[in-house]
């Protein structure tokens, strides 16, 4: 059934969703902050452009956002222009954004009290993954919500999951870089240590990635890790700021978390080499000096 959908911040990852969620029939009003972004998006895909979130959201019933951290997140729900200011009672308000569980929960009593939905939703399988319309989203709120919601949320994506109360897509979505962080600064050691013994690692990669080391970080970036380029995908930047996230909600919980920082600091020595906009892949960077 065909809906009206604002979908505000059209990154690298909100752009190609927001195009799918056009694409899978529905009405799309589109809010970027750099207005240029939006006017392009509309030439690009059926839809229309709002001056601000809040007539973005005016007459929606499925209100996305995709931005930067928590603080984007506050200014375009809560600030003086934002969504919350216009949004419908019953309408359904889905944040796409990789941000704390404590916004998440912060956002979700708001709707409660104010007669309207709200899931966490962050995803993972990077900028490839949203131009594929093939992430997967990690989501957490109440089931009625997810129920309404789900149709649109599976236009840009491959696999969703409910996975609790709100707060829980934020949650898993820490699992998520947590579990990324280690796996890179491996492949990271083991291709460098493979190169510096003389093997050709692309044969080494095309025997061990049938087996138990097989990872999508393996298979998808080795080539690039080899050639030393790394312009493929989720920047240094990003990843620092989700592990931060994720460290401080460790503090939280009590869990132990030495790899996740070891690697954090090793993120640190990329960005100090200039490689802020590096793909994350690019840990074994520190290896070539």
């Amino acid at each position: 059934m065909t809906c009206n959908v604002a979908f505000i911040g059209l990154g690298v990852m909100g752009y190609p969703m927001a195009g799918y969620i056009s694409k899978g029939g529905h009405n799309v009003t589109v809010f970027n902050r750099t207005k240029s972004k939006a006017e392009k998006w509309i030439k690009d895909y059926k839809g229309k452009m709002a001056e601000t979130p809040a007539e973005a959201a005016k007459d929606a019933e499925f209100i996305f956002t995709c931005v930067g951290n928590d603080n984007d997140l506050r200014e375009v729900t809560f600030g003086d222009n934002g969504a919350f200011k216009t949004i419908k009672e019953g309408s359904v308000y889905i944040d796409n954004t990789t941000a704390s569980a404590t916004i998440a929960r912060e956002i979700y009593d708001y709707a409660k009290k104010n007669n309207f939905g709200a899931l966490d939703a962050p995803v993972s399988g990077g900028q490839a993954g949203a131009e594929n319309g093939a992430l997967t989203v990690m989501i957490g709120g109440d089931q009625s919500d997810f129920e309404k919601a789900k149709d649109k949320i599976d236009c840009y994506s491959k696999k969703i999951k409910l996975l609790g109360k709100a707060g829980s897509g934020q949650l898993a979505k820490m699992v998520n870089q947590i579990c990324i962080a280690g796996l890179v600064q491996g492949l990271s050691e083991g291709i460098n240590f493979g190169m510096k013994a003389g093997l050709n690692m692309e044969d080494v990669i095309e025997v061990i990635s049938k087996g138990a080391a097989q990872s999508w970080q393996m298979e998808n970036r080795y080539k690039t890790m080899i050639d030393d380029k790394f312009d493929f995908g989720f920047a240094v930047d990003w990843m620092r700021k989700d592990l931060k996230i994720a460290m401080e909600e460790a503090k939280n919980n009590g869990s132990l978390l030495p790899v996740t920082e070891l690697v954090d600091k090793y993120y640190g020595d990329v960005q100090e080499m200039g490689g802020n906009r590096w793909d994350t892949s690019s840990l074994i960077k520190r290896f070539r000096k």
